[in-house]
């Protein structure tokens, strides 16, 4: 099993991990772990401390952290292998034979979510531009200018993207980042469902400026085009935390858009144990995933494709399919509906896993949009839906740095102004509803006048 293990070696040690300046590889921090096959391959990750007030649960999400990479407080990841036959015995025995190793966890395959489809799209990228209001964001001077958008993917296509949105596109490339083993170059990757991903946030914000971080082209044996392991998003949020710390303080913003998740318990450790992934709030992704919303990010996740109704054929988790950072109380989760506002069959009910309410919100899916499948397929599944939300959080953090919003009060005016779809409120097919721009440009312009 492919596992992440977390160490906390020597203060000068954590400090070189941390440290994007300097370099310290996996034999510098965690040589000679008996019974375990080291990825040499993967740069080693400092795991903040989660800091919560005098007398609080150090490893609840739900509650008010801050998060220390002080050299005497955080550990380091590094990734490998332990043959099924150890797994127990080996995850038992390392932290009494390496007092320095923390835990073992798991690093579960993540893959894109893609639909069951079939069914032909449902209007177009236009409608979905219409009824997200993009000209009256445009008006309002919220179109992404300045903005850091990172779609986490198989990597974007920016000359496709540009052609299809039939205007130009800005892309970071010197902000984007690969997985190890991954070569390419950033917007220059072929045209896939990171592709798609990122056509679709440019509906709501046309002047955000992408980051392209391909960590669904796995180089690992065995795995496809379409999924990577748990541990490329932990070194991609790692690099992205340098991306976010370098922004100037009053005027910070980076949205990161997840059109992935974990599909099936077989590659996780069983629910109650110390290293499982998919319930697990001190699982170090999830611990990075609130130390991100913490220093500032938006951070965006799809809620999946295993709805009741037209569920893909991966979904292996008997029920409630939102799992791990997917149901993250400090991300939004988003759920699909079509261009009507009916949901569609595929898209992922909660409860979910790490929080219940579950998905917070629906965007727009199954239209018709970047062609990245074809002349005749949509932009679907929860994939594409939240983009179509990243892009809109990007869009009014054109003039609302996370210094004058907050992560946690975007995410509450969001689920406050979405249209909702029920008779109770909250329900777990919608969420609190589907976006409302115009509920949200009304919000916002209310909060200025009151702190003006």
């Amino acid at each position: 099993m492919r596992v992440l293990i977390q160490l906390r070696p020597s203060p000068d040690l954590v400090a070189a991990v941390a440290d994007p300046g300097q370099t310290a590889t996996t034999a510098d921090v965690a040589d000679g772990l008996p019974g375990v096959e080291l990825d040499s391959a993967f740069v080693p990750v400092a795991v903040p401390r989660p800091v919560p007030l005098a007398g609080g649960d150090p490893l609840s999400l739900n509650q008010p952290l801050d998060f220390s990479l002080a050299a005497e407080d955080a550990s380091v990841l590094v990734r490998g292998t332990i043959s099924d036959d150890e797994l127990a015995t080996r995850v038992t025995m390392l932290p009494t034979i390496r007092p320095d190793v923390v835990g073992v966890f798991a690093d579960p395959v993540i893959e894109s979510s893609l639909t069951c489809g079939g069914d032909p799209p449902v209007g177009d990228w236009h409608d979905v531009e219409r009824l997200i209001n993009a000209a009256g964001l445009a008006a309002e001077g919220l179109d992404g200018s300045g903005v850091a958008l990172a779609v986490l993917d198989t990597g974007i296509n920016a000359a496709h993207v540009a052609r299809h949105l039939g205007r130009g596109v800005t892309l970071d490339a010197e902000r984007s980042w690969n997985p190890a083993g991954v070569t390419g170059r950033p917007g220059e990757f072929e045209v896939d469902h990171g592709t798609m991903c990122a056509f679709d946030t440019l509906i709501g914000a046309p002047q955000a400026s992408l980051i392209d971080i391909p960590v669904l082209l796995s180089a690992r044996p065995g795995g496809s085009a379409l999924d990577g392991l748990l541990s490329d998003a932990v070194a991609a949020f790692a690099h992205l935390r340098t991306v976010l710390d370098a922004q100037p303080a009053d005027s910070r913003s980076l949205v990161i858009s997840n059109s992935w998740g974990s599909f099936s318990p077989a590659w996780d450790f069983p629910v109650g144990h110390p290293g499982n992934y998919s319930d697990n709030a001190a699982h170090p992704f999830n611990l990075i995933v609130a130390s991100l919303d913490r220093a500032g990010a938006d951070v965006l996740f799809a809620a999946g494709n295993c709805g009741r109704d037209c569920k893909d054929g991966r979904c292996a988790y008997p029920d409630r399919p939102i799992v791990g950072a997917n149901s993250h109380p400090r991300a939004l989760s988003i759920g699909g509906v079509d261009v009507g506002g009916e949901r569609v069959g595929y898209s992922s009910q909660g409860p979910g896993r790490l929080t219940a309410r579950k998905p917070d919100i629906c965007a727009y899916t199954h239209f018709s949009g970047s062609k990245a499948f074809g002349d005749t397929e949509p932009d679907s599944g929860t994939s594409a839906a939240c983009p179509v939300a990243a892009g809109l959080v990007a869009a009014i953090r054109t003039r609302w740095p996370s210094s004058r919003l907050s992560p946690a009060q975007l995410r509450a005016l969001l689920r406050r102004t979405a249209e909702d779809r029920s008779e109770v409120g909250f329900d777990y097919d919608y969420g609190y509803g589907i976006v409302d721009t115009a509920g949200i440009i009304a919000a916002l312009q209310r909060r200025a006048k009151s702190v003006a």
